[in-house]
């Protein structure tokens, strides 16, 4: 036999499982659950017919949900009696009453609240997450949502986070919920915050500056073949370098060739482009190779603005119908939904094209080795004319 108490500690063990809540709160769950109060044996009823009475009196009192009674014959009792046999919950707010627990109660309450007043969105992330925002005020987590709706990619220009002025938040609060507000990014356009990195993907000033990865493709303009250097040291050094190719994603360095003379690649600067502005960048021939969707095109307008003549890579409709066959996703969220004015007419036509694929996203790494080396050879001779 089970008690109340039993099954209410279960109600509320069930609360704590991501996966029941998402089901019960916003899922597809099977209203009315029922839960088996169990029959008691004969033995039992001829043993110590006391507890049994004291069951039966404990299960009357219950009030929430609804107790199922069925009759049961006994040889102990005479005549049959009405035993009951299931508990049965048949919506959220009857599972947390009846679990009976003061906290589940408590956060249950708080996330009606951030469902009520948020984002659909959002749901799945507060009802899956509790840690995100079970130890903050409500406001708080409802204020960040808010925030986040008016934020967009590169909206800071450059202005530290303390002093965007949005939603009434204060000049701290992007300091006590950055892991909340990165996440919620995320949902809205497709994990770029966690990739580029919050800064980064709003063009914030950063006090602690962005490592970008450089590779010397030449074998002898720099100390080491890789090394890490800040955004900040690009703008003051002066390196004597003649082909610079800025690379998206950091991932793809071991698509580049080598023996590439006066080159030297720069990977993983994401939206943080303001160093293509030093003297020795904007002296040399810089091309941009990224991924072939929305947020790829994005990113080398924003590199065109600072470098006008920049040679795109691998990012023409040649190149994503030769791999989006097997190797093209799904682009969940657009970066905006309409080209970038920097863009040529090609890559506007392009970026238009890539909004009606189902499958419109691209990413780099999935070209060949061997097509990165002839796009860097083509792009060389152009530079380079007498190159053979």
């Amino acid at each position: 036999m089970k008690s109340p108490a039993e099954l209410a500690h279960k109600l509320s063990r069930q609360w704590q499982n991501a996966d029941i809540r998402e089901a019960r709160l916003i899922g597809e769950a099977d209203w009315p659950i029922r839960l088996s109060i169990v029959r008691p044996t004969a033995g039992m009823v001829a043993e110590d017919w006391q507890a049994i009475a004291t069951h039966i009196r404990t299960w009357r009192a219950v009030r929430s949900g609804q107790v199922i009674w069925e009759p049961a014959s006994y040889r102990a009792t005479g005549e049959a009696i009405e035993i009951p046999c299931f508990w049965e919950i048949s919506n959220a707010n009857e599972w947390i009453e009846a679990a009976s627990d003061r906290l589940v109660a408590a956060e249950f309450s708080a996330l009606s609240r951030l469902i009520a007043s948020s984002d659909p969105l959002f749901h799945l992330l507060f009802i899956r997450q509790r840690s995100l925002w079970s130890d903050k005020p409500i406001a708080e987590i409802l204020k960040s949502a808010e925030l986040v709706s008016l934020l967009q990619p590169g909206c800071a220009h450059g202005a530290p986070l303390r002093a965007l002025s949005l939603a009434g938040i204060d000049s701290k609060f992007f300091e006590r919920h950055r892991g909340l507000i990165v996440r919620l990014l995320d949902l809205r356009f497709d994990g770029e915050a966690s990739r580029q990195g919050l800064e980064t993907f709003l063009d914030a000033w950063q006090e602690l500056d962005h490592w970008l990865l450089v590779a010397d493709l030449d074998g002898d303009l720099l100390p080491f073949s890789e090394m890490r250097v800040r955004s900040s040291e690009l703008l003051a050094v002066d390196l004597s370098v003649r082909h610079l190719l800025v690379v998206e994603n950091e991932r793809c360095l071991h698509l580049l060739p080598r023996s590439q003379p006066g080159t030297i690649a720069i990977l993983g600067a994401g939206n943080n482009l303001r160093w293509l502005a030093a003297t020795w960048v904007q002296n040399a021939r810089v091309a941009y190779w990224g991924d072939i969707d929305t947020w790829g095109l994005t990113l080398l307008a924003s590199a065109r603005l600072m470098i006008p003549e920049i040679t795109a890579l691998l990012m023409n409709r040649s190149d994503f119908n030769s791999y989006a066959g097997t190797h093209a996703v799904a682009e969940s969220v657009i970066a905006h939904p309409s080209p970038p004015a920097p863009l040529t007419t090609c890559e506007k036509t392009l970026y238009l094209h890539l909004l009606t694929c189902e499958k419109g996203r691209l990413e780099q790494e999935f070209i060949s080795r061997e097509n990165v080396a002839d796009a860097l050879a083509g792009w060389m001779r152009t530079v380079c004319p007498g190159r053979s």
